[in-house]
């Protein structure tokens, strides 16, 4: 049994430590709220990107204009963009996505497809490279907040790796953010771009809601291949860019819960210590008392 020293001392670390997952909490509930407001500031450019471009996709015999749309007739290499986070204490945020991102790849692997990656975050790049995994580039320590032009270089590099039939197929792998308890691993097919009718391309801007309809012919300056030269990139970029802010809002949520979760265990525990600590210490000074007793009644009769 373990000595009242011990038990205090256990008591202390503990309390503690509850300081500790309580100040991360309070810090997890701040930047989720901070990462959802930068969520809801992309939403207005991607939805009128994606009106402009599923207006000239949609035209008759435009599908060729430009090489990002076009489906490749076999798929002979795939990549990967899976978003993780670079800290753990966010309970099963980084295992989900890893494990979520080992499946699809497993469902390439079974077609003998090769799966090449580029990982957001050092939690996702430490596990695929323990497992001996593709990994064709890594992007880790963001900002805390990123920009769009903290992370457009990952858009560019799958941009530019796609245009040179290094891979056939990009998919985007993160974690999408429902709420502060709820938060979905998800993939998303970003190159070729699905402009088809049944596609719903960005799934969080709600755009997936507008008509389908072409009832107008607009005219575009300069003409739709340049256009589509500038907002496929861009729009492939800001889907990246979306997703590590949904990624960021769910690993923050994820490390909020779970810091409450672990503050709450060790209060719990402490009380349960302090009470055992309180027994232990009125045991002991019971049996002191009933020596020193013990101890007068004999030295009296020894006296008698």
């Amino acid at each position: 049994m373990a000595t009242l020293r011990e038990v205090r001392l256990r008591i202390k670390s503990i309390r503690n430590i509850s300081q500790v997952t309580r100040a991360l909490q309070a810090v997890s509930t701040s930047r989720v709220r901070r990462a959802t407001q930068l969520l809801e500031q992309t939403r207005p450019y991607t939805e009128l990107a994606w009106k402009v471009l599923k207006h000239i996709a949609n035209q008759p015999g435009r599908m060729s204009l430009h090489p990002l749309l076009a489906e490749r007739e076999e798929i002979h290499q795939a990549l990967i963009v899976m978003v993780s986070g670079d800290r753990g204490l966010a309970g099963a945020y980084n295992s989900n996505i890893i494990r979520y991102t080992l499946q699809i790849a497993q469902e390439y692997e079974k077609r003998d497809i090769p799966v090449s990656y580029v990982v957001v975050g050092r939690k996702g790049r430490d596990v695929l490279l323990r497992g001996r995994k593709s990994v064709v580039a890594e992007f880790s320590k963001l900002p805390a907040f990123p920009s769009f032009t903290d992370v457009s270089a990952i858009g560019r590099l799958v941009v530019d790796d796609f245009l040179s039939d290094n891979f056939d197929e990009v998919q985007l792998v993160y974690t999408d953010f429902k709420n502060m308890m709820t938060q979905i691993p998800t993939r998303k097919r970003i190159l070729p771009l699905p402009v088809g009718e049944d596609e719903q391309v960005f799934e969080l801007s709600n755009v997936h809601h507008l008509t389908h309809e072409q009832a107008a012919v607009y005219t575009y300056e300069p003409d739709e291949g340049g256009l589509l030269d500038q907002i496929i990139p861009r729009f492939t970029a800001i889907q990246i860019y979306q997703a590590i802010l949904e990624s960021l809002a769910s690993e923050h949520a994820a490390r909020m819960v779970a810091m409450k979760s672990a503050t709450d265990n060790a209060v719990e525990l402490a009380n349960a210590l302090q009470l055992q600590y309180n027994n232990a210490r009125q045991q002991s000074i019971t049996s002191e008392m009933i020596d020193i007793v013990g101890g007068a009644e004999a030295l009296s009769q020894s006296v008698d």
